[in-house]
């Protein structure tokens, strides 16, 4: 017997932190209105990036950058602090620092989100109900939205925002599969690393954030051998630290448009706070307030030019790494037994025993072979849709509802969020917001990018 199709005002397909901040901003508007999240995993709030279990997992930004309310910058340290004075977290004590400059371990910052939901929802005359499922097509018309889930079941609504957050290269099956991640250990499983030789070389491929969370679970698994990184530039995100402000160059000069401006000006920005005992990295996170704005007025050949030429070196500038997992990393270099190689990964070969890879040095024209007792694939977020394995991604395309945003990052939507189809056509009814929206923004996966984008979906949601 098939069920009966159930009805909302707002259907959310994810529930991780995108999601579940946009639930609560529609919590908190004035109405009464019905809100389904539709989630696979059993709880809300933490996604693919805040279901990590151990310590060592943290965010890359410290509690004062962290925040899920766009109106209080202080929302995570004001939080944290009742909960570390409550018990939670005894580990924290060990880091003489402020509160508002500690790096909370992921699943934490969860459990914060998941607090934040709570809180909304008994404060609203509103609903906001998690069903368990992964979405697997969906059906738009003028007046509503059908969401079928893999179990068959439908959910209509007004409305439809696709919150899918960040598809990990690590756990995203790929159409075009090269047999990586069935040969590769998951990242963030340190139970399975434990399995690894502790003496033995392990291979990783990709030299961003995801490498470090991976050096970090190796770490806590018992593996005291070589670690061999390959990546194309061979770069390494740099430690975060906590500058003093500057001015906001940016803000005072729009002339500044192109890459080339940009990437000048940053570098003689950086020279002068040198010049002046400040940390460089005072400077470059002023632009980040900017990056948007430069992005959405680029012409495609000037962000092609950024994404070829400047994209190394701004995610090895600004996503940086947290300051004990940059520690970590950095003494097993210096103790030789982390090396980090300029390569391309260019397949696997087939092994009796452990793994081996072929590699392209980065300058060499030969294609060289390298094996290990294990394979890691950190190679960061998968983007473009076309690529990602899943029956929603998929499906959307094929009904023409969406098209591949600015260089296939992610999906086309206006400024609003409203989602353009395969005609170009600006939807009325189909909404996203967070990291599907890279091609539009550049910079929309961290949090406090998400969180005024749920602010103001949101507001856009109830006003239509």
């Amino acid at each position: 017997m098939t069920e009966s199709i159930r009805n909302a005002d707002v259907l959310i397909i994810g529930g991780g932190l995108s999601g579940t901040m946009l639930a609560v901003q529609l919590l908190r508007l004035p109405g009464k209105r019905q809100i389904l999240v539709v989630e696979p995993r059993a709880e809300l709030g933490r996604g693919e990036a805040y279901s990590a279990v151990e310590l060592g997992h943290t965010l890359n930004g410290n509690a004062a950058r962290m925040s899920v309310d766009p109106d209080n910058a202080d929302d995570l340290t004001q939080w944290l602090t009742d909960y570390i004075g409550a018990g939670g977290w005894p580990e924290s004590g060990q880091q003489a620092v402020p509160i508002s400059e500690l790096f909370p371990p992921r699943g934490i910052f969860g459990l914060y989100a998941q607090q934040r939901l709570a809180e909304a929802k008994a404060q609203s005359a509103s609903s906001v109900e998690h069903v368990r499922g992964e979405g697997v097509d969906l059906q738009v018309d003028e007046a509503s939205t059908l969401l079928t889930l893999d179990n068959g079941q439908q959910l209509r609504g007004r409305f439809a925002v696709l919150a899918t957050g960040m598809f990990p290269a690590a756990r995203t099956p790929q159409t075009e599969s090269s047999g990586l991640n069935a040969a590769a250990v998951d990242p963030w499983d340190v139970q399975a690393m434990t399995l690894i030789d502790p003496q033995a070389p392990v291979l990783i491929i990709g030299s961003g954030l995801t490498m470090v969370d991976a050096v970090v679970s190796l770490e806590q698994a018992g593996h005291r051998g070589p670690i061999e990184v390959f990546s194309r530039h061979g770069l390494l995100p740099h430690v975060r630290r906590q500058p003093p402000s500057w001015v906001d160059f940016l803000g005072e000069d729009h002339r500044l448009r192109s890459p080339l401006q940009l990437l000048r000006e940053v570098r003689r920005q950086c020279r002068i706070a040198q010049a002046q005992g400040i940390d460089w990295q005072a400077p470059l996170d002023t632009v980040r307030a900017h990056i948007g704005r430069l992005w959405s007025q680029a012409s495609e050949r000037e962000k092609r030019q950024f994404v070829r030429h400047v994209r190394p070196w701004w995610e090895s500038h600004h996503h940086r790494s947290p300051p004990l997992s940059a520690q970590l990393v950095a003494r097993l270099h210096e103790e030789g037994r982390l090396r980090i190689r300029a390569a391309s990964y260019k397949g696997l070969v087939p092994s009796v025993e452990g793994v081996t890879i072929r590699l392209r040095h980065r300058g060499e024209q030969a294609v060289t072979q390298v094996s290990g007792a294990a394979l890691i694939n950190s190679s960061g977020i998968e983007y473009d849709w076309r690529r990602v394995a899943r029956p929603l991604p998929q499906q959307l395309l094929k009904r023409g509802l969406i098209q591949p945003g600015p260089l296939a990052l992610g999906i086309a939507a206006d400024a609003s969020g409203a989602v353009l189809d395969a005609q170009g056509q600006v939807s009325q009814r189909l909404f996203a917001m967070g990291p599907p929206l890279r091609g539009m923004w550049w910079e929309s996966t961290a949090v406090t990018d998400v969180a005024i984008q749920a602010k103001a979906l949101a507001s856009k949601l109830t006003q239509i």
